[in-house]
């Protein structure tokens, strides 16, 4: 679709909306802290040509339920990154502990001056493996703990990741980013998806993955999504991308390059809209941008 088609469907879903949206304002005030203060948006945004122009704010659209709002800053952000890397650790994983290594190892390479790099790995607890650093060195000496054993609690550990790693260094850090190496299987995690991925999206973290083949073969899970659909939400809910585990190199690459060279930070003021509601996001530029955030704003309720 081009961006006037998409602009225009988005108007007509936003005067339903708004309806919706004006009931919930009758029962809460929508003059909260984002009101006040603005909302910011962690943006990854690139020419898809040969153009290395500025990206201006009037090149973009951004709606909340389809309501259009007004764009006050977009301005890139050159700050080091904090990437967390999030390993599975438990057994019946479909690669070795020597393959899993030599993937968390790749990202030493490739950070810039300033990234430092955080690793967990998680069976039915989190373990830290190493705090932040950029030494490589000291981190591939911490990876000889890393094993396959019981498992996997995944959504526990992106939580714990979430809420005693990266929430400690806000909001005085904004660029902040998970890397999850799994094959998606949660089984036995106390905290919920939706409820980990409403964490994400609170704290504008990016989620990344380096996807392991199936262990279940594509079973079917009653109360949350297929192991490998896991994968694929958690990255594209949060503005993330998704890579094959056997293209480590390449994704660690691609990670680092662009949170240094193509990550934005957007700021508006909510427009028709109750901060105590999930409000759906959608932006998009004009020909030529690539542009990826998450997917929605959560309710602004902690």
């Amino acid at each position: 679709m081009t961006r006037k088609t998409l602009i225009s469907a988005f108007l007509i879903l936003g005067v339903a909306l708004c309806v919706r949206t004006a009931f919930g304002q009758s029962r809460h005030s929508s003059h909260g802290d984002a009101a006040t203060e603005g909302t910011v948006l962690s943006v990854i945004a690139a020419h898809t040509d040969s153009k290395t122009d500025r990206i201006l704010p009037t090149q973009l659209n951004l709606f909340e339920n389809g309501v259009e709002q007004k764009i006050k800053n977009f301005t890139a952000d050159p700050s080091p990154a904090k990437i967390v890397i999030l390993v599975d650790n438990s057994q019946g994983l479909q690669v070795s502990v020597e393959d899993m290594k030599k993937a968390v190892m790749e990202f030493a390479y490739e950070i810039f001056e300033g990234d430092e790099l955080f690793v967990i790995a998680y069976d039915t607890k989190p373990e830290i493996i190493q705090e932040w650093t950029a030494d490589a060195k000291k981190l591939e000496a911490s990876l000889s703990t890393l094993r396959k054993q019981g498992n996997p609690y995944l959504f526990d550990a992106m939580h714990s990741a979430v809420k005693e790693v990266l929430q400690p260094l806000m909001p005085g850090t904004r660029k902040t980013a998970v890397v999850v190496i799994t094959d998606g299987l949660d089984r036995g995690s106390t905290a919920k998806y939706d409820k980990v991925l409403n964490e994400l999206q609170q704290e504008n973290i990016v989620v990344y993955s380096l996807q392991i083949p199936d262990r279940t073969g594509g079973a079917y899970r009653r109360d949350q999504p297929k192991a490998n659909a896991i994968v694929t939400k958690l990255a594209e809910e949060t503005g993330g991308l998704v890579f094959p585990f056997e293209e480590s190199s390449t994704a660690a690459k691609t990670i680092c390059d662009e949170l240094r060279k193509n990550r934005y930070l957007l700021s508006y003021t909510p427009a028709d809209a109750s901060s105590y509601d999930a409000r759906k996001l959608l932006l998009i530029g004009d020909e030529g941008l690539s542009l990826r955030t998450k997917a929605a704003q959560p309710p602004n309720v902690r």
